[in-house]
C-alpha cells in the first residue's frame, strides 16, 4: 500500500467509511502525498497528455480569444489573467507567445496562477519567463485569493480533476458510495444512506436499478464564484474538460497511470484520479451567478472556429518537411472526432453585457 494509502486506510479505521469525494480530494491533492505534490505528471515520461503538450496552436489560439475578449471589454488598462490549474505552464506560455503583438495586452496583464504544487509553480514560472519575462506570475491556492478587476479566466483539464460524490440506486432507493476496507485491508466501495452533497443532485425520473449519478460541489462552488467575479468586474472565461453527456449520470470515476488505466481505489497518491465533467451543473451555477454562458461546444469544432488550420499552415510554412508533418498529426489529435476532438468540450462564461465571444456564435 502507498505511503498516502496507510494514512486513508487508518482514518477509516478510527472514523469509518470516507465518501468518494473525499478520497478523491486526498488522492489528488493531500498537502504531503497528493498526486499533483509529486512533481512534473504530464507529457509522455509522466501519466498523460494534455491538449497544450500536444500542441502550441492549442495555446495560441486561446490567446487570440483572450486578447479578442479583452477588445471587446474595451481594453481595459489592466485586466487580471488567470489560468487555474496551469500544469507546466505550456498553455500560459503559448498564450503569451501568441499575444506579442497584440498592441497593449502585455501592458495590461496582471499574471494570477492557481496552482498549490510547488513543483509545478517552479516550472510554470520557468515557462513564462522564457516567452515574457516582462510578466511576473502570482500564484494561489484558490481562486477566491486571486485579486478582483476585469477578468480573463482559462483553464485545461481542471474540472475533471475535482473530487465528486457518487450515488448509486439499489433497491429502488439512492446510496451514497463510501470508501472503507475489506477483509484483506484494501479498499472497497461500500453504501450508506445519501450525505448532504445529494441534493445538489437531479435524480432520473426513471432510473434503472444499479444507476450511478455524480455531483462535484466543488465544480459548481468555482463555476458560480468565477462567474460572480464577471457580473461585478467584467470579462470571459474559457474551460476545456472532458466531459461526455449531461446530468452526472453514469460512472465516470477513473485512474490513469503511465498512460494507462488504473484500478481507482489501488496505489492513491501515485495515479490521477478524475472523472468526467458536467457542464450543464456548471452552466446552471454560472447563469445563477448572472453569467451569460456560450457552448458547451466540441472542442475541435470551436478551434476550427478560432482558424486553427490557418495557424497550422502559417507554421508550416516555417517548417521542414518532418517538421511538418509532425505539426499536421498534433492537429489532426487535438480535432479528432473520435477522440479529443469531441470527447472533449469548451464552455465559455461571460459578463451579460460582453459580445458573444469568438468561435461561439
Amino acid at each position: 500500500m502507498t505511503p498516502l494509502g496507510e494514512v486513508l486506510a487508518k482514518r477509516i479505521r478510527l472514523a469509518g467509511p470516507m465518501t468518494v469525494a473525499e478520497f478523491m480530494a486526498d488522492a489528488v491533492n493531500h498537502p504531503q502525498l497528493g498526486y499533483y505534490k509529486q512533481g512534473d505528471v504530464f507529457g509522455l515520461s509522466g501519466d498523460f497528455i494534455t491538449s497544450p503538450e500536444i500542441s502550441q496552436v492549442f495555446g495560441e489560439l486561446i490567446g487570440a480569444w483572450c486578447a479578442d475578449c479583452w477588445d471587446k471589454m474595451g481594453r481595459p488598462r489592466r485586466v487580471v489573467l488567470t489560468e487555474i490549474g496551469p500544469g507546466r505552464g505550456t498553455l500560459m506560455a503559448d498564450l503569451l507567445r501568441g499575444t506579442r503583438g497584440v498592441s497593449g495586452f502585455h501592458e495590461a496583464i496582471e499574471l494570477h496562477l492557481v496552482e498549490t504544487s510547488p513543483a509545478l509553480r517552479e516550472l510554470q514560472k520557468a515557462s513564462v519567463a522564457k516567452v515574457a519575462p516582462e510578466i511576473v506570475p502570482h500564484w494561489h491556492d484558490l481562486f477566491d485569493e486571486v485579486p478582483h478587476g476585469p477578468l480573463l479566466q482559462v483553464s485545461n483539464e481542471f474540472f475533471d480533476a475535482l473530487p465528486i460524490h457518487q450515488f448509486e440506486l439499489q433497491g429502488g432507493r439512492w446510496h451514497e458510495r463510501m470508501v472503507t476496507l475489506d477483509e484483506s485491508g484494501g479498499f472497497a466501495f461500500a453504501l450508506r444512506a445519501p450525505g448532504p452533497a445529494f441534493a445538489l443532485a437531479t435524480p432520473p425520473v426513471a432510473a434503472a436499478e444499479g444507476t450511478v449519478l455524480e455531483v462535484c460541489p466543488a465544480a459548481i462552488a468555482v463555476a458560480g464564484a468565477i462567474s460572480r467575479r464577471l457580473v461585478t468586474f467584467g470579462g470571459a472565461a474559457l474551460n476545456f474538460d472532458y466531459a461526455i453527456g449531461e446530468g452526472g449520470i453514469g460512472d465516470s470515476l477513473q485512474a490513469v497511470r503511465r498512460h494507462g488505466k488504473h484500478g481507482v481505489l489501488e496505489d492513491p497518491g501515485l495515479a490521477d484520479l478524475s472523472a468526467h465533467v458536467d457542464f450543464s451543473a456548471i452552466a446552471r451555477a454560472a447563469r445563477e451567478a448572472g453569467a451569460t454562458v456560450h457552448g458547451p461546444v466540441p472542442q475541435g469544432e470551436l478551434l476550427e472556429r478560432l482558424g486553427i488550420h490557418l495557424r497550422v499552415q502559417a507554421l508550416q510554412k516555417r517548417a521542414t518537411a518532418e517538421q511538418s508533418a509532425e505539426i499536421a498529426k498534433a492537429m489532426e489529435r487535438l480535432l479528432d472526432l473520435q477522440q479529443m476532438g469531441t470527447l472533449f468540450k469548451a464552455l465559455a462564461m461571460t459578463a451579460p453585457n460582453l459580445a458573444t465571444p469568438a468561435g461561439f456564435a
